[in-house]
């Protein structure tokens, strides 16, 4: 799975503002938890929120529900922001290394001036300046709302490749019961296997 460069990045947010209505996206951001048993003398580190033991895969998905970018091995008991933030995706996000698209201005939003290219997650990720997430459910106007519900939109192309993965491939149905490191060797082919199957459905 190589990495994104700058014409990469720019055809995945033509793709989004065709099929999703939502401008300047270069990708949809989402943490999933895989089920795995607990490894020896690990304590609480693979304990998760659903009390389960876990290793994270840490995904950003195209419109065409293909994983770009993915990052297996955070602790269950991190949450998506805390994967994000320990992983090498999150600090090349950061430091401005991903090669993203330049700042462009929107049509029809000509007013609001050059916008960046970013990445739409949940509300369980920081928001930075490629990185946007809905607003909080309080005293909504009518454009906020509208937002909210375009985000969302476009952000659901990761939960649904997360399904058609588990789908897919019958280890994610149960516990994992393997290593650690084999673990995240087997979900990184089976993201490898996903995109070669999509593609070919394309």
């Amino acid at each position: 799975m190589p990495a994104p460069q700058l014409e990469d990045w720019r055809a995945i947010a033509v793709n989004f503002q065709e099929r999703w209505n939502f401008p300047n996206c270069v990708g949809a951001i989402d943490g999933k938890h895989m089920v795995i048993q607990a490894p020896a003398n690990s304590g609480s580190l693979y304990f998760n929120y659903k009390s389960t033991h876990s290793l994270v895969l840490l995904a950003v998905v195209d419109a065409q529900y293909l994983f770009r970018v993915v990052d297996v091995g955070g602790f269950g008991r991190s949450s998506d922001s805390g994967s994000l933030q320990n992983s090498a995706f999150g600090e090349s996000l950061r430091d401005g290394s991903l090669q993203l698209p330049p700042d462009t201005v929107i049509p029809g939003a000509e007013r609001l001036g050059l916008l960046p290219h970013v990445l739409v997650g949940d509300e369980a990720f920081p928001l930075l300046d490629n990185l946007l997430r809905p607003f909080p459910e309080r005293h909504l106007t009518r454009e906020k709302r509208m937002f909210n519900y375009r985000l969302n939109r476009a952000r659901l192309v990761v939960e649904c490749a997360f399904g058609i993965l588990s789908s897919q491939w019958r280890m994610f149905r149960r516990v994992i019961t393997t290593s650690s490191e084999v673990v995240e060797l087997c979900v990184k082919a089976t993201c490898v296997l996903h995109n070669f199957l999509r593609r070919k459905t394309i």
